[in-house]
């Protein structure tokens, strides 16, 4: 089994680059499927996420070239319409898929989404809209097949700002007729990414990064080449990591006007930040101090960096509040970091952390994506060796961090145990 041997104990310092963000690379490669043509994408991340979703491509008729960061996608020969089951069971963001072969040959079938252990994250939302849409929907044996012979524009109130609902009825809608409207739409960066990606290709998508997203159809789609946004949430997590092990950075491509909520609470740390343009450069104290912090759809402080964080407050000076709105099992990485001496205690959305001086090295395992960054960001700071295993939690969605720690000083390997 793969897993990370961190030496802790070492100060990070130094500069690093942030790679293309996950979360706004998968939507937008789904989204190729629409234009029936070619599509260069560039700062795509070399991560299992992108890996996964290109496959599915090639499975379904699609050619892929991999040069780099820089991937080149023919959708013209696409002959399938089922997303492969086990692929799709892989991880949950699959299912942004279905909106784009569906917009495009007015069918799907796919299973039931998989992913992370972070608690429900039902579909529902993704469905209701289709059948908004005109899409006729049956749920079979595990299978969901999608069909109409057209898809006509329509308003749609989402219940709750999903990112994924928002992003499938987006790619759903770009070639149909008519127009939609969604409102309570997610605003994160990554939705309007997609639509600046989707509007160079010819597509008219008004108000992404709003709450009240319009969406008029077209006939059809040119080729492009786009530069996907750098990851927010990558930015974040090594803001983090350097300001635990009382560090000094230079992050560069980054979007410091997407992680506003991340610096500020870094800042109330205790942590000097200086941004320009599309770099950050963060010092760290001593000592962090305790601070509260509570998850809420963008522009709120995001639920992916809440792990992350919270690891950084085991250490901290005082006692921190944090509370989770959004994913009910996301606090599975505190029964890890316990077995390092933090002190964590969970009541329902809660958790309050009680600083100590240090965390001690020990053998822990991720349960999720983030929660596996949280405990490397522990195992940085503890003292001793820590191991931690199922790391393709991690990989999901992090290009080369053992590359990049090390980059910063870290002592980390990964070694088959």
């Amino acid at each position: 089994m793969l897993s990370y041997i961190i030496e802790g104990g070492k100060r990070l310092e130094g500069t690093i680059a942030i790679s293309g963000s996950k979360n706004a690379s998968l939507p937008i490669i789904a989204g190729t499927i629409l234009s029936g043509k070619t599509s260069k994408l560039y700062h795509v991340p070399n991560i299992h996420d992108t890996q996964i979703t290109l496959k599915i491509l090639t499975l379904l008729g699609c050619k892929v070239k991999k040069s780099h960061d820089k991937i080149e996608i023919n959708t013209k020969g696409m002959n399938k319409t089922e997303i492969p089951e086990d692929l799709m069971r892989q991880m949950r963001s699959t299912v942004i898929m279905a909106g784009a072969i569906i917009g495009r040959f007015k069918e799907a079938t796919f299973s039931y989404p998989g992913g992370c252990e972070i608690g429900a994250r039902p579909i529902d939302l993704h469905l209701s809209a289709f059948r908004k849409l005109g899409i006729n929907i049956e749920e079979k044996g595990g299978f969901i097949h999608c069909k109409c012979d057209k898809i006509v524009g329509t308003e749609i109130d989402l219940d709750f700002p999903s990112v994924g609902a928002t992003e499938n009825i987006i790619l759903a809608t770009v070639l149909s007729e008519g127009t939609t409207t969604i409102t309570n739409a997610a605003m994160e960066p990554e939705i309007e990414d997609l639509a600046k990606f989707l509007n160079k290709m010819g597509a008219k998508i008004e108000g992404a990064g709003t709450n009240i997203i319009k969406i008029r159809g077209v006939k059809q789609l040119k080729e492009v080449g786009y530069k996907i946004m750098s990851d927010r949430i990558e930015t974040g997590t090594y803001l983090c990591m350097v300001a635990a092990t009382a560090g000094k950075v230079k992050l560069l491509d980054t979007e410091p006007e997407h992680i506003t909520p991340i610096l500020h609470k870094l800042q109330e740390c205790g942590c000097n930040i200086q941004t320009k343009g599309k770099t950050i450069e963060l010092e760290a104290p001593k000592k962090l101090k305790a601070v509260d912090i509570k998850t809420m759809p963008y522009p709120g402080f995001p639920t992916d960096m809440q792990s992350v964080f919270g690891a950084m407050l085991t250490t901290a000076k005082g006692t921190s509040v944090v509370i989770e709105n959004i994913f009910e099992n996301r606090y599975k990485y505190t029964q890890e970091l316990k077995k390092m001496g933090a002190k964590v205690q969970i009541e329902g959305k809660m958790a309050v952390i009680k600083g100590v001086r240090r965390l001690n090295g020990s053998k822990v395992e991720s349960h999720d994506l983030r929660g596996g960054a949280a405990l490397i960001l522990a195992g940085l700071t503890a003292k001793g060796t820590t191991y931690v295993s199922k790391i393709e939690y991690v990989q999901r969605g992090y290009e080369h961090i053992e590359e990049k720690l090390a980059q910063l000083g870290a002592n980390i390997k990964v070694k088959n145990l």
